[in-house]
């Protein structure tokens, strides 16, 4: 019998493998300074050229396996929904680990978005991510709305200029602190551009949040929701603290997917 386990177990291990559901580590040269940065890639597609993309952008203080290994909620309804859909789903480290989508970690998604899309043919890109991935999933989006087609951000703030938690790290990412280098803060900021985020969006917010202050968030998904009501999908829980378990944090994945596809109707 427990020959028959392993064979079993071993069978399963080389059909996701053959199918390219496991995490493979890669590598790119950066534009922004030539240097190798990490990734990881688990295709749920079964290696479909074409097939749509999911990036999943980690927390401050992990890097590019957070996503593609961690069983919390966030990370684990992330790959859920790239798996449901057949997607690449791709977890960058994006300047690991204090990231926080400077100029650096911003080339380098960019990188990666434009080879998966004339390289391996991606027709739409999605993003997500949660705290620090949530903060810089809502700046991306806003900084590129044209690479974006859609994204889910959890426990996110969209206001860099008024966040005051993890300043050390923000200063060296963005390039300096808010008193010698205001405009990058500013320029990050979706806050201060809602009109730029036109695509299918979901946001998860805690209350008892008090590492990132919910309240920038719940204000730009606000506006968004006004301007785009079809587009804008919020979940906010007044006993939540920073993290959203696995059925809401799936379900946002869901509502953002359904109206991207009421948006998008197969042809």
């Amino acid at each position: 019998m427990r020959k028959s386990v392993v064979l079993l177990a071993a069978a399963a291990a080389f059909a996701l493998a053959s199918f390219g559901a496991v995490p493979v580590e890669k590598s790119f040269t950066a534009s922004a300074d030539g240097s190798a940065q990490l990734y990881v890639e688990i295709d749920y597609s079964g290696g479909r050229k074409g097939a749509d993309v999911l990036f999943a952008l980690h927390g401050h203080g992990s890097d590019r396996w957070q996503f593609a290994l961690q069983e919390r909620g966030e990370c684990a309804a992330a790959r859920a929904a790239a798996e449901d859909r057949g997607m690449v789903y791709v977890s960058p480290d994006y300047r690991a680990c204090t990231s926080w989508m400077g100029p650096k970690a911003e080339s380098d998604l960019v990188d990666l978005v434009e080879y998966y899309r004339k390289k391996r043919g991606a027709k739409h890109v999605f993003f997500c991510g949660a705290s620090m991935g949530a903060c810089s999933t809502i700046a991306f989006a806003h900084l590129h709305p044209g690479l974006v087609d859609g994204f889910v951000a959890m426990n996110g703030m969209c206001d860099f200029v008024a966040y005051e938690n993890f300043q050390d790290a923000i200063a060296e990412s963005f390039g300096g602190d808010k008193k010698t280098a205001m405009s990058e803060y500013v320029k990050r900021s979706a806050i201060y551009g809602p009109d730029a985020i036109r695509v299918p969006c979901a946001f998860t917010f805690g209350m008892k949040d008090d590492i990132v202050a919910p309240y920038s968030g719940i204000a730009l998904a606000g506006r968004i929701k006004a301007l785009h009501p079809e587009l804008c999908h919020i979940d906010i829980d007044a006993g939540r603290g920073h993290e959203t378990a696995y059925e809401p944090a799936l379900e946002a994945f869901r509502a953002m997917f359904k109206s991207f596809d009421d948006a998008h109707p197969a042809k």
